[in-house]
């Protein structure tokens, strides 16, 4: 019987929180929290205060112009600079983003 390599068992790698502005070329998963500041059916543009990134995703995607959200996706490097293959979108809105703050800085 050949041998098949069962895809399942492959571990996905982890997100790494980032900062827009901070994304590096040998990133491969990222996850971004920012407002949503332009949309269309299956992309979004986010700006989170240090850069702006779209994210493109393979179904239609629900959120609203200035929303806060997290996108979690794998890196992509284009001529105009990183973006995003989204494949989650959180909804961040009821965030609260003093208390995000102070935890991040620990």
């Amino acid at each position: 019987m050949p041998e098949t390599q069962n895809t399942f068992n492959q571990r996905m790698l982890p997100s790494v929180d980032r900062k827009i502005s901070e994304i590096k070329e040998d990133d491969i998963r990222v996850r971004v929290l920012g407002t949503v500041i332009d949309k269309t059916d299956k992309s979004i543009a986010v700006d989170d205060g240090t850069g702006k990134i779209t994210a493109n995703f393979e179904e239609s995607i629900n959120t609203e112009l200035k929303q806060m959200v997290r996108v979690f996706g794998r890196v992509i490097i284009t001529a105009e600079g990183p973006e995003l293959q989204g494949e989650v979108l959180q909804d961040m809105s009821k965030l609260d983003m003093e208390l995000y703050k102070k935890v991040s800085e620990i």
